[in-house]
């Protein structure tokens, strides 16, 4: 059935002699005229032929009888066969290149197409010639593998191909795609599902034909020489059957359907010469040719090539392909696949189908439909009553052919019992059997009320594409009062999409539509609502956008929507836009045709134009005039406040107004601005020059230039501290003329202060360096005062030293952290507001006069008495025999007592001889002060006395000299208490036996105390001394002057409390002797008792024979007094001795009385040389120096009066 190798069948001569001799006369004479028949080898005569030959012809011929027996022969021996060889495609190439080389002898590339077309068709019209030739033809692509890529094929797809899989050119997918209708055939038909291959040589040929169903054909050819085809139109198919008809009846007689076996050619010449239109074309390698719907084509092979082919069936070939079944039903021609069947498949799918393609569909099913209904009809009125469904599906396409017409049944078929293998269309019912049609049994597939149904789905997916249609053909020619909505647009598209809507212009209008829409609802969208400001801000606003629309374009884009088919939601927005930039625009006229508009209204209509996203050509206008309404108001305002106008506020105004644009308000105030500026820092540089001249200027002439400066109306920095200055200068002298015409002598902090800040105050002050020459005289006051009372390195200041002491205790708590816990009621704190020297100099700084000055030290002195003897009693009373001694925490080093120890005779607290300056060195009856209560030299009066009157002369005050005035008034008051308690008898009644008491309890506090230290320098116990001595003691102490009255005092109470000096061991450890003393005993009482009343009889005899002996002149006691001769000292080292003096009878009264001092506490002092000194009074009596407190310097310089003579009654012995 399809195209094969044509050949040519030579049958060998019957006999020999016939060969000779002509049939028609029987004669064998003129043998050179005598032809030869090439199919029976009989002969003939060319005269003898009807009609008669002029001469033999060449190649081959026949005889009449041998053309009729041809003629006559079966179609099926129609000159083809199958060929028996087999080739590869190289070797069918190779034999191909060679037969058409040999063939035209030139080289297969240089043979042009027209020689081989003349040369095929020549060969197709001559009898004579014989041309054999091979054609691979409807090779199956499945089995042999595809000229085009394939998935799962013989080969591996490269990359760069891949595209090529499921490209819809591809013909392995062209059959199957959405748009064919073959896709609905479930079966894989070869040649039409499936493509075919075509090998083909020079001169191949494939007949005139027309494809199965009528169907498209797409032939590619992948390589190779060119493919020459001729084509007859579809509505031309009908005449060209005529024609071949009309040629060779006598094929069409013996087979009808000649013209689809691929057996007939014909030259298209011929054809053309009985009106068949015919086309021809060459294809060549890499090109597509497509035969449509019963279009007859024929054609050969130029040479050796490669050809693939395939069917497809679009929508528009629907009623085709019904024509074609109708056609195959009359030839009796069997179908390829079952029209009715591919309909329903198609039908099934409807809700996914193609728009175009379902109502191709539809009207193709209604046909199908109504022509079912008629048959049936027709069949039951036969008398067909018997019914069944079947699967038709479930058959072969050979059990459901019609016995008649061969057409494949599908939606129904006749059958009988008897021939159930047989089956019979509708149409040929009767022809089935001669049976009753009431034996006959209808076998369907659906019932007509599913197939309605099913048309109907069929119809909803057509009718919606043309509903859609009818939408958008009402929104884009603009019907109906109210304009649809771009959201309707895009449903309407998406519609399509969704739906698979064929791509028509109506469609691509409709996303024309929309996509303009879309672009105009964007650009609506973001004039609207843009980001922007919304307050225009100098330097940093609204600026000009190149993609801005000017005022003219959003007119014509207004307009532009209101021209658009549908409507978008920001149109009335835009609208009311275009009214704001209007009105915009007319109050931008008015401000900038006004001469000074407000600023207020501008930046006003400024914040306006920031929610107008469209260029406005009075922007720039309106930013210049805003900047000048600011700085002129600016100005305005700095100009209104002179005080804050100043020279940098004038020159950024100028700055500012130079990079403003020109008007006449601007050039105006600009002029006042710049004279302004000029003035004032001409006036600045003066006043600078004034205030920095040396000397500094007078008051009068800083005055004079301040009141010019004053006119000026600005803020002017140097004029202002003239201003300052002169204000400060007034207030000075004011001050100083105060301080110096006032009654009250002024204070040193107060005349000081106004110094120092006429050191800031750059004007010639007259009354200064009066007052700088006061401080100074001052200040050489302190420092002398400092170097009479302060000691070496001392860590006190001099009002610390002059004042009374009020941190006593915090001084002593510093370094005894335990104070308040041993003695808690005396740590009891007096409320006030003098609780250091700072409080005490601020008070003193702060007193209006000298009275209440004395009276503010006063309760210094108070709380410093009460205090100290606070602390004293506290201090004692831990030297208690009660008290553990290794508890104790004493002395600076805060360590218990132990070993040597001195006591203060001040604070009473005791040392550690290793941690202070040793005692040692002092002479008896000379009192030990501990570091802290050792607080100045403590000179003499004379020497403080001189400090007060130059004081006095200087006539200012200070702290330092109200101490030293409240100190000279301390000490003469105290003076006149000693004085006062010697006139009534206070130191006569310390009795004696208080002082052999205190002896007694001291020594056995020393014995029992059990502890591992000693006192190695006697102080006066507190034991029998009244408070009223006690008091006068320790104010004595703290007195910062040295007085002879302090000293004797001391040494008078110590005389009469204190035990008699003896180097005893350490406390607990009495098992040593003393060096000089008697030995110790278990009962001390009676050793203390025999010692006094030696000293006392010793005492007793010196003071008889100083009286007998040294009645003599006063010159002569002067020369003794200040003598120190080298024999005194040997005797006073014989005579001092207390080997000599306990032990010695053989001496004489008069040494012994010599040899003794007549102190009654006596401290018998030994070394190379022993100072004396004699009384100046009554007595006549001699001390040693070390014994009454006196040094060298003073003895040889005063006059000394011991006590007794101080008080007459005064009696020595008790």
């Amino acid at each position: 059935n399809e195209e094969n190798v044509f050949i040519k069948i030579e049958k060998p001569p019957s006999n020999k002699v016939d060969t000779y001799m002509c049939l028609v006369c029987g004669s064998g004479s003129e043998e050179d005229r005598l032809l030869l028949c090439d199919g029976c080898d009989d002969s003939y005569h060319i005269f003898c032929l009807i009609p008669p030959l002029h001469d033999v012809p060449k190649g081959d011929w026949r005889c009449p009888k041998c053309l009729a027996q041809e003629c006559g022969k079966p179609p099926v021996a129609f000159g083809f066969e199958q060929a028996g060889r087999s080739y590869t495609l190289q070797a069918f190439g190779d034999m191909a290149d060679s037969f058409k080389s040999d063939y035209f002898n030139m080289p297969v590339h240089m043979v042009p197409t027209e020689l081989v077309e003349k040369e095929f068709w020549r060969l197709v019209s001559t009898i004579e010639e014989d041309v054999t030739v091979e054609y691979g033809a409807d090779i199956a692509s499945k089995e042999f593998g595809s000229g085009f890529p394939v998935r799962n094929g013989h080969f591996e797809v490269p990359a760069e191909d891949e595209h090529y899989l499921t490209s819809g050119w591809n013909l392995n997918n062209m059959p199957v795609l959405d748009a064919s209708v073959l896709t609905h055939i479930t079966a894989d038909i070869c040649g039409m599902k499936v493509p075919w291959l075509y090998v083909g040589m020079c001169f191949s040929s494939f007949c005139w034909h027309i494809e199965d169903h009528w169907s498209y054909s797409i032939n590619y050819l992948h390589w190779g020489e060119p493919k020459t085809w001729y084509g007859v139109p579809s509505v031309a198919a009908e005449q060209l059957e005529e024609v071949m008809n009309k040629l060779t009846p006598e094929l069409f007689e013996f087979q009808p359907d000649l013209l689809h076996q691929l057996v007939t050619i014909m030259n298209p010449n011929i054809l053309m010469a009985h009106g068949v239109p015919v086309v021809r074309t060459n294809q060549c390698a890499g090109e597509f040719v497509i035969t449509f719907p019963r279009a007859y084509h024929s054609g050969f092979n130029q040479g050796f090539n490669f050809a693939e082919a395939v069917n497809f069936c679009t929508m528009d070939w629907m009623p085709i392909g019904r024509g074609c079944v109708g056609h195959y039903r009359q030839l009796s021609r069997y179908c390829v696949f079952s029209h009715d069947e591919m309909v329903c498949n198609m039908a099934f799918k409807a809700d996914t189908m193609d728009v175009d393609l379902a109502s191709a569909l539809l009207e193709d099913m209604t046909s199908m439909i109504k022509e079912e209904e008629e048959l049936r009809q027709k069949i039951n009125k036969i008398g067909v009553a018997q019914s069944r469904q079947v699967d038709y599906e479930a058959l072969p396409d050979e059990a459901r052919q019609c016995c008649k017409c061969r057409t494949t049944c599908y939606l129904s078929g006749i059958t009988c019992g008897c021939s159930p293998d047989k089956m019979a269309c509708l149409y040929h019912a009767q022809d089935l059997c001669s049976c009753p049609h009431s034996n006959l049994t209808l076998h369907f597939k659906f019932t007509l009320d599913q197939l309605y149904p099913l048309m109907e789905s069929v119809r909803l997916r057509a009718e919606s594409y043309k509903d859609w249609i009818r939408s958008v053909q009402d929104i884009l020619e603009n019907k109906g009062a109210v304009k649809k909505g771009l959201e309707e647009l895009h449903s309407l598209v998406e519609q399509a999409e969704t739906k698979a809507f064929p791509r028509i212009d109506l469609l691509d209008q409709l996303r024309t539509l929309t996509s303009e829409a879309d672009k105009v609802a964007v650009m609506a969208q973001q004039l609207l609502n843009g980001k922007r400001q919304t307050r225009y801000r100098s330097g940093g606003g609204k600026t000009q956008n190149q993609n801005e629309l000017s005022v003219d374009e959003l007119r014509s884009f207004v307009q532009q929507l209101d021209n658009l088919p549908c409507s978008i939601r920001q149109a009335h927005l835009l609208k009311d836009l275009l009214t704001r930039v209007d009105d915009f625009q007319q109050r931008s006229d008015r401000l900038l045709s006004d001469e000074s508009p407000s600023p207020q209204e501008l930046q006003d209509l400024l914040d306006v134009s920031l929610g107008l996203d469209v260029e406005l050509p009075q922007l720039p206008s309106l930013r210049e005039r805003l900047e000048q309404a600011r700085w002129l108001e600016a100005v305005q305002q700095a100009s209104s406040r002179p005080d804050s106008l100043c020279l940098d506020t004038m020159r950024r105004l100028i700055d500012q107004g130079v990079g403003l644009a020109p008007h006449s308000s601007v050039e105006r105030a600009m002029a006042r601005l710049q004279e302004l500026l000029t003035v004032s820092e001409q006036w600045e540089e003066r006043v600078l020059s004034l205030m920095d001249a040396r000397p500094y200027h007078s008051i009068d002439a800083l005055d004079d230039a301040l009141q010019e400066v004053e006119n000026i109306p600005a803020y002017l920095p140097n004029c202002l501290q003239l201003k300052d200055v002169v204000t400060k200068a007034k207030k000075w002298l004011h001050e100083a003329e105060m301080l110096q015409l006032g009654g009250r002598i002024p204070v040193l902090d107060s005349l000081s202060e106004l110094v120092l800040r006429a050191e800031s105050i750059p004007v010639n002050l007259e009354p200064l360096s009066r007052l700088e020459t006061l401080v100074g005289d001052v200040q050489s006051w302190k420092e002398s005062a400092a170097k009479t009372f302060l000691l070496k390195n001392s860590s006190f200041s001099l009002l610390e030293v002059l004042c009374p002491r009020c941190d006593v205790r915090s001084a002593h708590q510093k370094c005894k952290s335990k104070k308040a816990k041993e003695a808690p009621q005396l740590c009891k704190k007096i409320p006030t507001k003098l609780e250091s020297v700072c409080d005490v100099e601020r008070v003193l700084s702060e007193s209006k006069d000298s009275a209440s000055a004395m009276t503010t030290l006063s309760e210094v002195r108070q709380r410093e008495m009460e205090t100290l003897l606070a602390l004293r009693a506290s201090n004692e009373s831990k030297l208690l025999p009660a008290e553990n001694s290794c508890a104790l925490s004493v002395c600076v080093c805060q360590k218990p007592p132990s070993g040597a120890m001195v006591q203060c005779e001040l604070c009473r607290d005791i040392f550690h001889c290793n941690c202070v300056t040793s005692a040692a060195d002092l002479e008896y009856g000379q009192a030990w002060l501990c570091p802290l209560c050792q607080r100045s030299r403590k000179p003499p009066l004379d020497k403080v006395l001189p400090l007060l009157a130059s004081l006095q002369r200087i006539r200012i005050r200070l702290p330092e000299g109200d101490a030293l005035r409240f100190l000279i008034e301390r000490t003469v008051q105290w003076q006149h208490k000693v004085q006062q308690a010697c006139t009534e008898g206070v130191l006569e009644r310390v009795s004696a036996m208080g002082r052999v008491g205190s002896r007694m309890s001291s020594y056995l506090t020393q014995e029992t105390n059990g502890s591992s230290f000693y006192i190695e320098h006697q102080s006066v116990p507190l034991q029998g001394l009244s408070p009223e001595l006690e008091e006068l003691m320790v104010e004595g102490f703290l007195l910062q002057v040295t007085l002879p009255e302090t000293e004797q005092l001391y040494r008078y109470l110590l005389y009469k409390l204190a035990p008699l000096p003896l180097h005893s061991a350490p406390y607990g450890n009495g098992t040593e002797q003393s060096q000089r003393g008697s030995p110790q005993h278990k009962n001390g009482v009676s050793s203390l008792k025999s010692e006094a009343a030696n000293r006392q009889s010793k005492r007793t005899k010196r003071r008889k024979d100083s009286s007998d002996s040294h009645h003599s002149e006063k010159a002569k006691k002067k020369k003794k007094k200040l003598k120190k001769s080298k024999e005194r000292s040997e005797e006073s080292k014989r005579t001092c001795s207390p080997s000599h003096t306990v032990s010695d009878p053989a001496l004489s009264d008069s040494e012994e009385d010599f040899s003794l001092c007549a102190a009654p506490w006596c401290r018998e002092p030994e070394g190379d040389e022993v100072n004396w000194v004699q009384c100046d009074g009554s007595c006549n009596q001699w001390f040693h120096q070390v014994c009454v407190g006196l040094s060298a310097e003073r003895a040889e310089k005063e006059d000394y009066v011991c006590i007794s003579c101080t008080q007459p009654d005064y009696d020595r012995g008790e």
